[in-house]
């Protein structure tokens, strides 16, 4: 498995990332879906959302111990 390093990410209106993968593609993310799931709850407040953090091969929301693999975010994609 080839995993791809984040290099950026924006946080766009709507509950949308922006993310620069290491292969130089941008990528638009959709995170609403994720909020079905109960540990994503805390993620429905936009300050809470903005707490994103990248940590290369995953982003996170540390103070909910939130994260999402880059091969979720590849694939997940618009």
């Amino acid at each position: 498995m080839n995993l791809r390093k984040i290099t950026d990410i924006k946080v766009l209106p709507g509950f949308l990332l922006s993310v620069l993968f290491d292969n130089g593609i941008r990528k638009t993310v959709d995170c609403k879906p994720y909020f079905k799931f109960p540990v994503f709850e805390a993620l429905k407040a936009e300050h809470a959302f903005e707490k994103v953090h990248n940590g290369g091969y995953f982003i996170e929301w540390p103070a909910y111990e939130i994260d999402l693999s880059s091969d979720t975010l590849w694939s997940d994609v618009k």
